[in-house]
C-alpha cells in the first residue's frame, strides 16, 4: 500500500486510470486534454501532477506548475475520506461546498455541469483508492 501522492502511488494511478476503460473512453470520445494536479491544502504546491491526453494519462509529476489547467486541493484527512469511501456527485458537492474540497485553479461548476467530466471526476476518486 502507498501513500497517497507518492511517486509509488503516482505510477499505479496513472496505471489504474489507463487500464479503466470507462473513463478513457468517455474522456478520447470529448476530446479531452488537460494537466491535472491535486495536493494538500497547506502546501504551496501541488503534490501529483497528471498531464491527460485525449483521455489517457501520458506523464505523472512532469508537467510545469504553469500548464496545470486543475489544481484540486484537501487536507490529508479529507482526501482519506474522499478515496476509501469513493464518494457520489451529492458528496463531491458538500465537499466542495464546505472547502473540504478546493478548486486552486480550475473552475468546479463548468466541470460538474459536462456529463463526461462529472463522471470521471468522480470514478478518478475510486481510482485513488484502489491504489492506496
Amino acid at each position: 500500500m502507498a501513500d497517497m501522492f507518492s511517486s509509488e502511488w503516482s505510477q499505479a494511478f496513472k496505471d489504474a486510470w489507463n487500464a479503466d476503460k470507462d473513463i478513457t473512453a468517455s474522456l478520447h470520445s470529448a476530446g479531452f486534454s488537460s494537466v491535472v494536479a491535486f495536493g494538500l491544502v497547506e502546501t504551496d504546491a501541488p503534490a501529483f501532477i497528471m498531464s491527460i491526453k485525449n483521455g489517457l494519462v501520458s506523464s505523472v509529476n512532469t508537467a510545469p506548475l504553469d500548464d496545470v489547467d486543475w489544481d484540486i486541493r484537501a487536507t490529508k484527512d479529507d482526501w482519506l475520506s474522499l478515496v476509501v469511501k469513493p464518494p457520489g456527485l451529492m458528496k463531491l458537492g458538500i465537499a466542495y461546498t464546505s472547502r473540504k474540497l478546493r478548486f486552486i485553479k480550475g473552475d468546479y461548476s463548468t466541470m460538474i455541469k459536462d456529463p463526461i467530466l462529472a463522471e470521471a471526476f468522480v470514478k478518478s476518486f475510486a481510482l485513488m483508492g484502489k491504489v492506496l
